[in-house]
């Protein structure tokens, strides 16, 4: 059989699927119970919200676009 040239090999796959792990671990980070009408929830501004979640996500966006642009050794 010849060899196949595909644009990408195991390893960029692997680090795709451990950067989407990253950013669904971000929203996981930023969901959570929100204020109603009636009640005030201050939880909604706390640190892991409104700083960690998103700084989460973006580096999982970051190894995203790595694996997407990393080059296949030969």
């Amino acid at each position: 059989m010849e060899k196949r040239d595909f644009a990408f090999d195991k390893v960029n796959y692997i680090l795709l699927a451990v950067g989407m792990v990253v950013v669904v671990i971000g929203f996981l980070l930023m969901s959570g119970a929100g204020s109603t009408e009636s009640a005030y929830n201050p939880d909604i501004f706390s640190a892991r919200r409104i700083k960690v979640a998103p700084l989460v996500c973006l580096v999982g966006f970051v190894s995203m676009i790595y694996a997407v642009v990393r080059r296949p050794k030969n």
